[in-house]
């Protein structure tokens, strides 16, 4: 079953000359009072876009950074208002509260074509703790509601959570889009699409552990790179020196292992890393198929990369998950790159979860060639490990 049946889409919600309520995922970095990266304002617009074409007047509504439920002047949402509104060429109206009967006035007196911006969710304490009361407030601002914040949709939060139990709902463009894409990997099977490999990277294999069990039922692969790949290492008995290990994790890597190998998913490790005395960018980087005492692996080696290589080219889905190595810096990262160029130049359905490896793909030029990068990176790591999101629940429950 797909996690989006039960969910209405755009099209199926009577929009016109209706206000629609529309969760937006703006949490974009500020610099000087500008945004500094508008790549999740432009992964909304088709959504706005769509729907000003069937007439709806628009309030959005999104967070941004973490200001503990206080005003912060520095994470206002006016600055990502003003970008879409060149985005658009259109006027876009700000409301610096959030809630309320003034800014329920302000959006009955949209035009016909209007956009309004509510100020940051997270200024009220409320939305954090899912607050019932602020949920129907925020759904006071709307006759219809769209959640297009698929980054936001593993916080159970009022405007997420709440806001579904007060106004007929549906899910936007991207929140589609990111459901038919991740649910492909988890609903699988499909021959068309296997062999099906996951590349899996990142400091920690805590935060992997749940979605390396639930995609072993899906894939034929999993490569294991970036600093989780030497806790695994340690778990096979192979010496890693200095490297980053989670003592209180060998077991649970050997048990993943062992469940792997049992559903007769292929594991490969690195056989060869980029080492270095410590962590630091300007540390000499060298070399190595064995990591000598006091030595620590900040990326996978060439060998690995040509080993996986060949395989990754055979594969016919593809998700990636995690930079191989330290990839912000030159010295570690050929491992990224080379990863982030053989998926850009397979055939494969190529999925980017999100985070870190999405700012790999775009910091290597290799973004557009990609079939799907996700716009949330813990939301999609959840979907993967649990079927489901607190913000898709809420969706189908109406």
């Amino acid at each position: 079953m797909s996690t989006a049946q039960g969910i209405r889409t755009l099209d199926e919600l009577d929009v016109d000359g209706r206000i629609v309520l529309l969760r937006v995922d703006f949490n974009v970095p500020l610099r000087d009072g500008r945004v500094a990266d508008d790549t999740r304002i432009r992964a909304a617009l088709p959504t706005i876009q769509r729907l000003r074409e069937r007439g709806a007047r628009l309030v959005l509504a999104s967070h941004l950074g973490r200001p503990k439920g206080q005003r912060v002047d520095s994470m206002s949402l006016l600055p990502a208002a003003d970008h879409l509104a060149g985005l658009l060429d259109h006027e876009v109206v700000f409301s610096h509260d959030i809630v309320g009967d003034d800014v329920v006035q302000l959006a009955r007196e949209l035009p016909p074509d209007g956009i309004m911006v509510v100020e940051n969710l997270r200024f009220d304490p409320r939305e954090e703790k899912g607050d019932p009361e602020f949920a129907r407030q925020l759904a006071a601002l709307g006759e219809l509601f769209v959640n297009d914040a698929f980054g936001a949709m593993h916080r159970a939060h009022a405007s997420i959570a709440g806001v579904p139990q007060h106004l007929p709902s549906a899910m936007g463009l991207l929140v589609e889009k990111e459901v038919e894409f991740l649910g492909g990997l988890l609903h699988g099977g499909d021959p068309e699409r296997s062999p099906v490999g996951a590349i899996l990277g990142g400091a920690k294999v805590s935060d992997k552990m749940g979605v390396i069990d639930a995609l072993s039922k899906r894939i034929d692969h999993l490569f294991i790179g970036g600093a989780m790949a030497y806790t695994f290492l340690a778990a096979t008995g192979v010496p890693v020196g200095a490297s980053r290990v989670e003592d209180d994790k060998l077991e649970l890597a050997e048990r993943l292992l062992a469940r792997c190998q049992n559903r007769g998913v292929k594991v490969h490790l690195p056989v060869d890393h980029v080492v270095a005395e410590r962590f630091a960018e300007d540390a000499p980087a060298e070399v190595v198929t064995e990591i000598p005492e006091g030595r620590m692996g900040l990326d996978i080696g060439p060998e690995t990369l040509e080993r996986w290589r060949d395989t990754l080219q055979r594969c016919r889905t593809l998700f990636w998950n995690g930079p191989m190595g330290v990839f912000e810096w030159e010295a570690f990262s050929a491992g990224t790159r080379g990863v982030a160029e053989i998926l850009a130049d397979s055939s494969a359905i190529t999925v980017v979860g999100g985070g870190d490896s999405a700012a790999a793909a775009n910091q290597f030029g290799v973004a557009d060639r990609m079939t799907h990068i996700s716009t949330g990176g813990g939301a999609s790591l959840e979907y993967l490990e649990k079927g489901d999101l607190p913000g898709l629940a809420a969706l189908r429950r109406k």
